[in-house]
């Protein structure tokens, strides 16, 4: 058992009836945005080769918060794709805002109905950290689903995307950013751990820090650039954070040199 959670856990009971009521008045505050249009796309360039991009999770994969997939985090990742691979990416998104790992598993893996898929990537944790998931149960959710994506994607890359950063997030009360900003790194740290018994599966554990970000583009965050409802990304977040994503995945080395001369 993790001890941080177990200390954590022993903190926050006593917290729960406040914590309730702090997350009643947060949810009247944040407007209900819809998901990005456009569930599918293909990002194209002059070349023969083809990759298939699938992406599954929560809202940050579903793009709330942006018009369209191809101005989120999915569309932007296949653009950034298509340059470096010299290729075409054809993507497909599978995601809802408010799902948990469990939830993911069981209502959006049956509708994928593609065959193959040269990579996939998963953006899970702050739902499971919200409805306070024990590592235990996330885990195993988590094990689960891996399960059912090696079963008919045995060979394709599994690439989980950064926890999101709840501490920051600005229209979170102290209490909530503490409470539940703790349990998504606590289970981020889990995710760590687990994905390490697999071979092909990766996550990006960096911690993204929207203080970092404003400074690099020399914005100011009050200004709506960053989390447009105090919680999701706006636009030019989501498309700095698939720009430092592509980064991480030519790092880990998934995509071999030579395979980059090959048809896919």
């Amino acid at each position: 058992m993790n001890l941080r959670y177990i200390l954590g856990a022993m903190l926050t009971v006593p917290l729960l009836p406040v914590m309730y009521f702090h997350g009643k008045k947060i949810k009247a505050t944040i407007p209900d945005l819809p998901a990005a249009t456009g569930e599918e796309g293909v990002s194209t360039t002059d070349s023969e080769r083809h990759f298939r991009l699938l992406t599954i999770g929560e809202s940050s994969i579903a793009g709330v918060g942006v018009d369209t997939h191809e101005e989120g985090f999915t569309g932007t990742l296949a653009s950034e794709l298509t340059e470096k691979l010299k290729a075409n990416i054809s993507w497909q998104v599978f995601a809802k805002s408010g799902y948990t790992a469990k939830k993911v598993r069981h209502h959006l893996l049956p509708e994928i109905t593609a065959q193959e898929a040269d990579l996939i990537v998963i953006g899970l944790g702050g739902n499971d950290a919200f409805t306070l998931n024990t590592p235990g149960k996330w885990k195993r959710h988590i094990e689960a689903l891996l399960s059912d994506l090696r079963q008919r994607f045995a060979h394709t890359p599994v690439v989980f995307i950064n926890m999101p950063p709840i501490k920051e997030f600005p229209a979170f009360t102290p209490l909530i950013k503490w409470t539940v900003g703790n349990l998504v790194e606590i289970l981020g740290d889990e995710l760590k751990k687990l994905i390490g018994k697999y071979q092909g599966v990766y996550y990006c554990d960096r911690i993204m820090s929207i203080s970092d970000w404003v400074e690099r583009l020399n914005v100011d965050v009050q200004d709506g650039v960053f989390f447009s409802d105090g919680v999701h990304p706006s636009k030019l977040t989501y498309q700095i954070w698939a720009r430092d994503f592509s980064n991480f995945l030519f790092e880990q080395g998934i995509f071999p040199e030579e395979r980059r001369g090959l048809p896919l």
